[in-house]
């Protein structure tokens, strides 16, 4: 039986050694991450390229790929270039979880990058857990991001409560005191009421109107309505592009002079080209720096790769530039041997990180990013004054 078991075993080794001394003879195993070759990073994003947003998402994303393209010429990251797979999801939360579930999955990509909108971002969440992928810079600054702290997910822009409690305070600065809020009925409407529920608490005022709209289906005349009936001077509008704007053109047609700020999420050109001459005077947070400032080293940088591209020198595409800076310097720190957990360990590494006008910071316990805010006001020219 001994005999038996010596002669099973000695040709098992052997076969053993041949598989170690004959290379070529089975296919190699790779250990590269997936969505990661010798000469590519395989990044994957789900946005709405048509449907309400799809004229900010074209100024956001013409930022992001201007760096991009811009960093690929000069030889990628770490030898390889960075390939951007993106997909539609029409601005449809359901959409957007079936995308991100593609891009993983059927795609393989290695990461995700610049989702846009709450519910949106929100419903994508479940496959960054369940793959272990991060996304980064995710175009939404709903609280629900930022704490408890999702292992995944990488912040850049500011919160949006940050930015309503900018206008309350402005308001209440140059005597404004009766102000009221427009939100679209989601959740990056009641993240953007939370705020301004907490703002108005700061500033020991009460709110003059609070009024909610379907994002599928508003009804603007309803809400411009009971807006025109309260005793507003001052509305925070929180809403997409293309309703905000619907909104604000009607209280002006319908003669209302009430002062009105609306969130970054609008921070473009295309929102200011819809308004026509209703956007004289409009408010408008912001949570990049202005692109035309060439005093900054991030102004000088983007404007020399925007007139290169022919990237419209908008607010929108500085978030995509600078969010594109955040991915690719996450992609350095991660180094020659990419892991989706490396990357995710790369970029808490980054403390205080000044980007040439913005500083982006994280660590295990705070994935935040920048905390920029600045306000805005739309010139009689169509442009963003400081």
């Amino acid at each position: 039986m001994k005999r038996l078991q010596r002669a099973w075993r000695l040709p098992r080794a052997l076969g053993f050694c041949a598989l170690v001394l004959i290379p070529g003879l089975f296919p190699a195993v790779s250990q590269a991450e997936e969505g990661v070759t010798d000469t590519t990073i395989l990044i994957g994003q789900t946005v709405g390229l048509t449907g309400q947003i799809a004229g900010p998402v074209k100024e956001m994303n013409a930022g992001a790929a201007a760096y991009i393209s811009q960093v690929n010429k000069a030889g990628g990251v770490n030898g390889r270039k960075i390939e951007l797979r993106i997909l539609d999801d029409k601005f449809d939360p359901a959409i957007a979880a079936a995308n991100a579930e593609t891009l993983v999955k059927k795609e393989h990509v290695f990461a995700l990058f610049q989702s846009r909108g709450t519910p949106h971002t929100q419903a994508i969440l479940p496959v960054l857990v369940a793959n272990k992928i991060p996304l980064i810079a995710p175009s939404t600054g709903a609280a629900v991001f930022h704490a408890p702290v999702n292992h995944y997910l990488f912040n850049v822009r500011a919160k949006y409560q940050d930015e309503v409690k900018k206008a309350v305070e402005q308001f209440s600065t140059i005597g404004l005191k009766d102000i009221g809020i427009v939100h679209v009925d989601d959740t990056f409407g009641g993240d953007g009421l939370a705020g301004f529920t907490a703002a108005m608490g700061t500033f020991k005022l009460q709110p003059s109107i609070i009024a909610k709209y379907d994002r599928a289906k508003p009804d603007v005349a309803k809400a411009v309505d009971e807006v025109m009936k309260s005793p507003a001077t001052a509305l925070v509008i929180v809403g997409s592009a293309t309703t905000v704007s619907e909104i604000i053109r009607s209280l002006r047609a319908k003669g209302s002079a009430i002062q009105i700020m609306t969130l970054s999420n609008n921070a473009s050109q295309s929102f200011i080209d819809s308004l026509g001459p209703a956007a004289i005077g409009i408010m408008v947070s912001q949570i990049m720096p202005a692109p035309h400032l060439v005093s900054s080293i991030l102004g000088q940088e983007f404007k020399a790769i925007a007139k290169e591209h022919g990237v419209t020198a908008s607010y929108a595409a500085m978030e995509g530039f600078v969010s594109a800076k955040v991915l690719v310097e996450g992609l350095r720190r991660s180094g020659k041997t990419l892991t989706r957990e490396g990357m995710v360990r790369a970029l808490e590494s980054m403390h205080k990180i000044d980007l040439g006008g913005v500083t982006v910071t994280y660590s295990e316990r705070d994935h935040s990013g920048s905390e920029f805010v600045e306000l805005t006001m739309i010139g009689r020219d169509g442009k963003f004054v400081r």
